[in-house]
């Protein structure tokens, strides 16, 4: 998090490649969340001043959007499906198995932020449930000994 202190390089070179178009803002946010996983106030405000676009505008769009983070985020995102097919098959084990192990809760991030942990509706592989989503691939049911390697595998 420090880094997004006063170094504005960074967001100067995403809007350069987005050509400083206020009709990029989207993308631009996305950009800035790549890069710093969470969309922190001064470089909205630092952007908004760039772009000609004023700040609560872009919080509008910000805030439409559930993809978009305005609180830190962990590095590594933990998404577990509760929808009725993983619920019947367990997922309920599931959420309490990751909680057990990062010991926080679902919407929770990590105290270093390491993993931030959130349920969804739907991950679309209902045969698999209960499923995790992490670090871009799925995993079906995995057991306490399965969770534990893996999170330690990026920590």
């Amino acid at each position: 998090m420090e880094e997004t202190s006063n170094d504005f390089s960074k967001i100067d070179k995403i809007l350069e490649k987005h050509q400083f178009r206020k009709n990029n803002l989207i993308q631009i946010l996305l950009d800035f969340q790549d890069e710093y996983n969470w969309l922190p106030k001064n470089i909205l405000f630092y952007a908004g001043t760039k772009l000609g676009i004023p700040l609560a505008r872009i919080y509008g769009a910000a805030t439409f959007y559930k993809f978009f983070n305005l609180e830190p985020m962990g590095k590594y995102k933990i998404l577990v499906c509760e929808g009725t097919a993983c619920h019947i098959r367990g997922s309920v084990n599931l959420l309490q198995r990751v909680s057990n192990i990062l010991k926080i809760e679902p919407g929770d991030t990590t105290n270093d932020y390491m993993f931030s942990f959130e349920t969804v509706n739907c991950l679309g592989c209902c045969a698999l449930g209960p499923v995790m989503y992490f670090n871009n691939k799925y995993y079906s049911n995995p057991s306490t000994g399965q969770l534990e390697k893996l999170f330690s595998s990026v920590s």
